[in-house]
């Protein structure tokens, strides 16, 4: 590499900063020099937003604009689109380059829209759906036939997503239409870059990209807040529950004694209470504010500039403020409840201290003794730089028949030249010419089951073979309901004989079968099914409810982490990193039972109050035990040991029974997966659930009108009646495909499942004990939480806590 390749201009604007342009700057000018693309890894600070742009700003110095667009970024946020733009204006401006940038979001503007479309930018700023809608439009291939490169920022945020897959397809048109096109991917975590390598490749190919790594900045400095117990019998830590609101003073102590500070929390429900919880002790009302998803837009805007203001101490946020806006003042994180991934976490760590030299601080609140494991694994990972998450999966059909459909409104098209087009995109590069097939004339006409009906025929062929839109109404249609993020609607709980009595969330409602009894408002209630939007209930009798509410955190517990504890509960040599009351805690586990081993199934059966409990360990995460919980009932009632419930957490799952269950090899074998999860699946809501969101991906429920839009009731029933036709007529149709591989994929996490029934094969541990062990104190302390939040006698409770905590920690036989 040359320092020809920075113009005079550049070098004197770095120069007058106090900077030298980085190694890995350096090389993403060669590598554009080169016509490579690149994927660079670099860590937060280190001027990788810069680095991207880079030859862009220099080769649009060089030659200037030709008018059409030369660059086209493209961020999963429309808040960091607007906050690059205001970062790319200073130094375009300090060197007086004739340089346009602005924005294409959902939120500009039609006047600005209709000028981006007469006088193009030279650097775009955008987002996947608004790419895809921009592809759409008949003047395409005129807008982007002179684009250079491509920039996807915080690519391991979106590859393996479906707006991933939708971002994906989107470039492969793109690198049709400029032959020569780069594409650069941008992120500080790639725990797979083969595979993101790949998914950037022009033309899937991955020999084009060149793979640039930034120099590593200083370590972070990660500290663990747990609060110093009182005295033998203090609950400072708790041994339950998920909020960590008991940390509030602790954590506000560590405001004041810091500069501005970002609160990161898992869920919106949690952020809400902890925000609550600092403000009550909050006397000296440093200014803090909150931040998260269902937060009015323009509340979340003055939060951010008063953020980049510096006239915040505090933010209390969720995945909102995860990637990178570079809020430069920040000078720690604090992370309320275990962070679930190391790559998470390092990605919240970095919004601290935006400088390579200086270490980024942060804090791990965890929110119960469990959390303190989770947190030292966590922290350990990061010393390791052990990034963790799922490589990116196969690209789903609901995303490629919107695709198609989006490409015919463009411009007609040979079925023969799109399947070649689809394939260069790494989502669908072993998509089969069948699935192609299947999916095109799903949206041609609905497929065999629906070509009847004329509302569904969006596509014709003609005498040549070139497949067009039906007509403008068509393409006005996917226009307005573009895009691949489907908001999961609340559910009214409504009586048979009576009125609605609140509501649930769809997620919740989607795991009952009909039978199955719930709390709500401090009822026991019976689903008898989903009706239109309802979840329909008659007055439960007796027992206990068969499936808890499920509160927590959404957040899927990564392998890496789950395995890293394990490791730590069953080396008694690294105990010492934990607090006294956790040593103790795991110690007396060790003596009453026994610990779960790396690579066994701990199962401990004991009987409480009149019940036998059956508690496994299985550390896979709670989206994978709670299905786990519905296979295994179904298990526990073939085998006679009448099921009550269940309750999971991120490492345990718990059923209680009537009867003492037996034979805990049996009841975990792997064909666990086979005809149980097939029964399940066929009379759970759930894929009625998943298959509305494919069906609204892929076109065949529209969510908006001209002139209205739809209403939740008419989403529903409109998919309800769609899935049972698909399943009476045609039930191999392209669209019940696609719900079955997102609801194994997905929702139930059934390679988790899997992958632990696998290692518990001929490892299964099972100890009969006379009471509950120091290590199942926790789950079964959530069935209380159950109860409690759902209006049953609080003190009740909790003296049952007490005393169910007295029994796991007392040393008699």
């Amino acid at each position: 590499m040359t320092t020809d390749l920075l113009p005079d201009a550049f070098a004197t604007w770095f120069a007058a900063r106090g900077w030298t342009p980085r190694p890995h700057q350096r090389a993403m000018l060669d590598a554009a020099a080169s016509g490579q693309s690149a994927l660079l890894v670099a860590p937060t600070g280190g001027g990788k937003t810069l680095a991207g742009f880079l030859p862009s700003l220099v080769d649009l110095a060089k030659h200037g604009s030709s008018g059409k667009i030369h660059t086209v970024y493209v961020s999963p946020l429309k808040a960091l689109a607007q906050d690059i733009a205001r970062n790319l204006i200073d130094p375009i401006d300090d060197m007086g380059l004739p340089i346009r940038i602005e924005t294409r979001t959902g939120d500009t503007s039609q006047t600005q829209r209709k000028r981006q479309r007469e006088i193009p930018p030279d650097i775009l700023l955008t987002t996947p759906e608004s790419l895809a809608l921009l592809l759409s439009l008949p003047e395409a291939d005129e807008m982007f036939e002179g684009l250079s490169c491509v920039i996807l920022d915080e690519i391991h945020a979106i590859a393996g997503t479906k707006r991933g897959d939708q971002l994906a397809l989107c470039t492969a048109r793109l690198s049709r239409l400029a032959p020569d096109l780069r594409l650069v991917g941008l992120s500080a975590t790639v725990a797979h870059p083969d595979a993101i390598a790949a998914y950037i490749a022009p033309n899937g190919d991955p020999a084009r990209v060149r793979r640039i790594t930034g120099a590593q900045g200083a370590p972070p400095e990660i500290g663990i807040l747990v609060p110093e117990p009182s005295g033998p019998r203090d609950r400072t830590l708790p041994w339950s529950g998920h909020m960590g609101l008991f940390a509030a003073p602790a954590i506000l102590a560590a405001i004041k004694a810091s500069g501005m500070t970002i609160v990161f929390v898992n869920t919106r429900a949690q952020a809400e209470l902890l925000f609550d919880a600092l403000w009550r002790h909050n006397d000296e009302t440093l200014p803090i504010a909150m931040h998260h998803g269902s937060l009015d837009p323009e509340q979340r805007r003055r939060v951010e500039d008063a953020m980049a203001a510096g006239r915040l101490r505090a933010v209390v946020a969720t995945s909102s403020l995860d990637l990178g806006i570079d809020w430069a003042g920040v000078d720690q994180v604090i992370q309320v409840g275990a962070p679930k991934g190391v790559s998470r976490l390092l990605q919240r760590i970095g919004r601290a201290n935006h400088r390579m030299d200086a270490a980024s601080r942060a804090i791990l609140v965890p929110a119960n003794r469990f959390e303190v494991l989770e947190c030292e694994a966590a922290r350990e990972g990061v010393a390791e730089m052990a990034l963790d998450g799922d490589p990116p999966r196969p690209g789903g059909l609901d995303v490629l028949a919107q695709h198609l459909l989006g490409m015919a409104c463009s411009a007609p098209f040979l079925p023969d030249d799109l399947y070649a087009e689809v394939r260069t995109a790494a989502p669908y590069a072993r998509l089969s010419r069948q699935d192609f097939d299947d999916t095109l004339r799903f949206v041609a006409d609905g497929g065999y089951a629906l070509q009847a009906y004329d509302r569904h025929r969006k596509l014709f062929t003609d005498a040549i073979g070139l497949v067009w839109v039906r007509d403008e109404r068509v393409a006005r249609q996917y226009r307005m309901n573009i895009g691949t993020i489907v908001e999961a609607p609340m559910l009214r709980v409504r009586q048979r004989r009576g009125g609605v009595l609140g509501e649930v969330e769809e997620g919740f409602a989607a795991q009952l079968v009909p039978g199955d009894t719930f709390l709500f408002g401090g009822r026991l209630l019976r689903f008898e099914g989903l009706r239109e939007t309802a979840v329909e209930v008659t007055p439960g009798t007796g027992g206990e409810p068969r499936v808890p509410i499920y509160e927590g955190g959404r957040l899927p517990l990564s392998t890496n982490l789950a395995d890293r504890v394990r490791r730590i509960l069953h080396d008694p040599d690294l105990w010492p990193l934990l607090p006294v009351p956790v040593q103790e805690w795991l110690a007396l586990q060790a003596r009453r039972s026994r610990l779960p081993g790396e690579d066994d199934l701990l199962v401990e059966t004991f009987p409480r109050g009149g019940r036998w409990y059956l508690v496994a360990y299985c550390f896979e995460g709670r989206n994978a035990h709670q299905t786990l919980g519905m296979l295994l009932t179904r298990r526990l009632e073939r085998a006679g040991a009448g099921p009550l419930g269940f309750v999971t957490t991120d490492y345990v799952l718990a059923c209680w029974c009537a009867h003492e269950p037996q034979d805990m090899a049996a009841l975990f074998a792997e064909d666990m997966l086979g005809d149980d999860l097939d029964a399940w699946m066929a009379d759970s809501a759930m894929l009625r659930r998943t298959f509305r969101t494919v069906a609204v991906i892929a076109g065949l429920i529209e969510r908006k009108a001209p002139g209205a839009e739809k209403n939740r009731r008419q989403v529903t029933i409109n998919s309800d009646l769609l899935y049972d036709v698909l399943r009476q007529h045609e039930p191999d149709h392209v669209l019940l495909r696609a719900t079955r591989a997102d609801a194994a994929a997905g929702l139930t996490d059934l390679g988790r499942i899997a992958h632990m029934l696998r290692r518990a094969a001929g490892r299964t541990v099972h100890v009969r004990l006379p009471r509950v062990s120091p290590l199942a104190v926790p789950v079964l302390l959530e069935i209380g939480r159950e109860r409690i939040a759902h209006g049953a006698g609080e003190e009740d409770l909790l003296a049952e806590a007490e005393q169910l905590i007295a029994e796991g920690m007392s040393e008699s036989a």
